[in-house]
């Protein structure tokens, strides 16, 4: 037993004295391929909600009691079309004494114009002194005045008779009616319903300063011309939607930034023949940030953060991986763009880029970036300098 443990010792010590070392593991197999390269245009994402172009308060213009309401609650109305009838009878009964007003005061200056002709004739004979003539004339001139405020009081007689029945300014909806039949309502002052425009309509958003200053020197530089003067596209998303299928462009920016907020109005015109956007809807909104050039596109998954940087790494010359750092953009078809950083030709490192070392030996294996035109970027909140939340291929 002694001589047989001995002999095992010894073995033991062999093996461990005059062996190979272990072998080094391969270098780890990784996936390559060049940048996808497109023609692309960048978003800036807004959140903002629909309003009417025309927000109308109807009021009655006369005094009286309501005799009918010509609408259901929440219908689309026409233009011109009645909405409310006030009793119109005392109305009527004013405009017949003005018109029997103005027969009487024609009827006066028919008879001020003969008489005044007749005194014409005589004073050229010298058969009546100039004072009666004057007092002719004077008469005449009366009458004719008389008529003309008679004409003045029909007209206004008129309107008061128009203003019984309430018209919608515009077509668009009623909201519901605010007084009912038998209601006595005050001129100016009681509210009989509310109108609202809906096509076009506006979606009204504001934008933070820094967007507002960045697409001032994009207008300057020739890039993409101010909304200021400019109708940009604009397309919004609502909120149960998933892309962006309402299609707008810019018509309005404010005179001025805003001092509390830091932010500048805006508003965007968007057709809407159905109706079916309604003002107080929310709206994820994406106008043009950008006018179209050229741009490298690679995965999410092949950009890793280092503490404050944004770094790619590609396979050099003799199969290293080299960290690069990049600056990156919005995402496009799924992809992200990469602004500034890397070649046309640099071989991007598409996979495990998470247990990669600078200048680590690596085995590339060719492989392909494969845009998706179905994906869609989740909207992103302004930061300074602002990114652009989205782009899309052209």
């Amino acid at each position: 037993m002694r001589v047989l443990a001995g002999f095992v010792a010894l073995a033991a010590l062999s093996a461990c004295g005059g062996g190979q070392p272990p072998a080094a593991p391969p270098p780890p197999e990784v996936m390559v391929a060049t940048p996808l390269q497109r023609e692309v245009v960048d978003w800036d994402d807004y959140t903002g909600r629909f309003v009417a172009p025309e927000d109308v308060e109807l009021r009655a213009r006369v005094n009286g009691v309501i005799t009918v309401v010509h609408f259901r609650d929440g219908q689309d109305v026409r233009k011109g079309q009645a909405l409310f009838t006030i009793d119109p009878r005392p109305y009527r009964a004013q405009l017949m004494q003005a018109q029997a007003q103005i027969a009487r005061a024609q009827a006066a200056l028919n008879n001020a114009r003969q008489v005044t002709a007749r005194s014409r004739a005589l004073a050229s004979a010298q058969a009546v002194s100039a004072e009666e003539l004057e007092a002719n004339v004077a008469a005449e001139r009366s009458a004719a005045a008389d008529l003309a405020a008679g004409r003045a009081a029909a007209s206004q007689a008129m309107l008061n008779l128009g203003f019984t029945t309430v018209r919608a300014p515009f077509s668009g909806r009623v909201s519901d009616r605010k007084v009912s039949i038998g209601d006595f309502v005050a001129e100016g002052q009681t509210v009989l319903t509310r109108v609202v425009s809906l096509n076009p309509i506006w979606f009204e958003f504001e934008g933070a300063e820094a967007f507002y200053l960045k697409n001032l020197r994009q207008d300057q530089r020739g890039e993409r011309g101010s909304s200021r003067t400019t109708a940009n596209p604009v397309q919004i998303q609502l909120a149960d939607e998933n892309e962006y299928r309402w299609n707008g462009r810019m018509a309005f920016l404010d005179n001025a930034v805003d001092p509390n907020s830091g932010t500048i109005r805006a508003h965007a015109v968007v057709p809407n023949p159905t109706g079916f956007l309604t003002p107080g809807m929310f709206g994820r909104a994406r106008l043009l940030g950008s006018g179209s050039y050229r741009a490298m596109l690679v995965p999410d998954e092949a950009i890793v953060t280092d503490q404050t940087r944004r770094l790619v790494y590609v396979v050099s010359k003799d199969n290293k991986a080299t960290p690069r750092v990049v600056e990156i953009g919005a995402k496009a078809e799924g992809l992200r763009i990469v602004r500034d950083g890397l070649a046309p030709t640099d071989k991007v490192i598409l996979t495990g880029v998470g247990r990669l070392q600078p200048g680590a030996p690596v085995t590339p294996k060719a492989g392909k970036i494969t845009p998706d035109a179905t994906k869609q970027a989740a909207p992103t909140r302004p930061i300074d300098p602002p990114a652009s939340g989205q782009a899309t291929v052209q």
